[in-house]
């Protein structure tokens, strides 16, 4: 059984900054790349920033330049920093991680619950 939990959401003022954490736990073998997405009521989910195994990171222009992902590998912890916040960046954001439980199976997607991040103007 593997679990993702996210915490750091709330409630900020345009341009100011957030924290947001995710941490996997459970029968981990390995994990490839972690992944935060966003989402607002009636939109597809977004994603916002994902960061492989390596380090390697990428971001969508809405947040290049305002949001960095980071991870530690040891503590299949990924955090996403988020600073200059703007109210278009309201929504819930989730944690994705591509995990192996087993040598001898693949990776396969595991999401938290989502934690509400709101910015005000």
């Amino acid at each position: 059984q593997v679990r993702l939990v996210e915490s750091g959401g709330g409630l900020v003022q345009a341009g100011g900054s957030l924290r947001l954490s995710c941490a996997a736990s459970g029968s981990i073998f390995s994990t490839n790349d972690m992944t935060w997405y966003r989402q607002t009521p009636g939109k597809q989910r977004e994603l916002v920033a994902v960061i492989s195994s390596g380090g390697s990171t990428n971001y969508p222009d809405s947040v290049k330049g305002r949001f960095t992902i980071s991870r530690d590998n040891a503590k299949n912890t990924v955090w996403l920093q988020m600073n200059s916040l703007k109210p278009e960046d309201t929504a819930v954001y989730y944690c994705n991680a591509k995990i192996r439980t087993e040598p001898s199976r693949g990776h396969y997607d595991y999401w938290g619950q989502g934690t509400q991040v709101t910015v005000s103007s």
